[in-house]
């Protein structure tokens, strides 16, 4: 069925706890975050609407306050995004491609340390990180396009209609191929992070198979798991908004779905992630990039393109080969 293991997969998430502990203060103060401009919205709409509206003034201007508040805080986390990606997520990443190999890393508060440093040796701004991961985005978007998805295998008339949606299904499980990217780039150690970006995406291609069968796996259990979540979320978020003036209970399914993803976000993918780079890193072993896959990938993604002419010209032009082989 799938081919990672997940007792060994949980255990490399106990052995990173600091930064689990920092994953779920990041995402739960981003929801404390939306709760506070939420009900702080909320509440001046209220005010305002016994001033401005009639007799359903202050239940509406409440419901748009907290709307113009949800908002604001969905743009500041838009503008921050690259900096949760380099500070959070790459050096937890970073922390598992040691523990997946085998190799040690230090254990409590300076585990956090440790893997910045690994991180900052590769990409010292967060804006380099952030373009490398929207490159890889952009290029394995192609990936499914080129294998020809489910839908080549099922040529019955009448089962168009369940293979576009077994497709985005696929498309929704590809959401963490650009970590597993960014652990391969760490693992090879690369002095060349496009160049090596560029030969992890060709790998994922031409094993593309086996990676989104195990990738469809995980989409299934984390999304399941997520709703879970934001069915016992549903209680503590319409308890929050009862005290808040005016008729706000939808706002309190907008703010489970926050809770929600929150916990998803520190908890939840993490494990995928660890799992998916374990099923890469064996799956790889011994292999090396197909000049043929390069060759279509770089026909078909623009992306793919400008991950090719970065690595030509960053870094002094040096190849991922001077990095150790997988």
């Amino acid at each position: 069925m799938w081919d990672f293991d997940i007792g060994r997969t949980l255990a490399i998430l106990a052995r990173t706890w600091p930064f689990i502990v920092v994953r779920l203060l990041v995402y739960f103060g981003i929801t404390v975050a939306y709760v506070a401009a939420t009900g702080t919205g909320a509440g001046v709409g209220f005010g305002v609407g016994h001033v401005f509206g009639g007799q359903e003034g202050p239940a509406a201007f409440a419901f748009w306050g907290g709307a113009v508040g949800f908002a604001l805080v969905s743009v500041v986390l838009y503008w921050l995004r690259e900096y949760i990606l380099y500070i959070v997520k790459a050096g937890h990443i970073a922390v598992m491609v040691r523990l997946i190999d085998g190799q040690a890393v230090p254990d409590g508060k300076g585990q956090v340390a440790y893997a910045r440093e690994i991180v900052a040796d590769r990409f010292v701004e967060a804006n380099a990180l952030f373009v490398l991961d929207q490159l890889v985005k952009g290029a394995i978007r192609v990936v499914t396009g080129l294998i020809g998805g489910i839908a080549a295998f099922l040529p019955i008339p009448g089962l168009q209609g369940l293979a576009r949606f077994v497709n985005t299904v696929i498309r929704l499980s590809l959401t963490y191929v650009d970590e597993i990217i960014l652990g391969y780039n760490i693992r090879i150690d690369s002095r060349n992070p496009y160049d090596s970006a560029r030969h992890g995406v060709v790998l994922y291609a031409q094993n593309a198979t086996t990676m989104i069968k195990n990738a469809v796996w995980l989409a299934v259990f984390m999304w399941l798991l997520t709703f879970v979540v934001f069915l016992v979320m549903l209680a503590p978020a319409a308890a929050i908004l009862y005290a808040m003036p005016g008729q706000l209970a939808g706002w309190s399914f907008v703010l489970a779905v926050v809770f929600a993803l929150a916990l998803k976000a520190a908890l939840i993918e993490p494990f995928a992630i660890a799992a998916l780079m374990a099923v890469f890193f064996r799956t790889i072993e011994g292999q090396a990039p197909n000049p043929e896959w390069d060759e279509r990938l770089a026909g078909a993604s623009r992306h793919f393109r400008d991950l090719v002419d970065k690595a030509r010209g960053a870094f002094g032009g040096a190849p991922a080969a001077d990095a150790r082989q997988t």
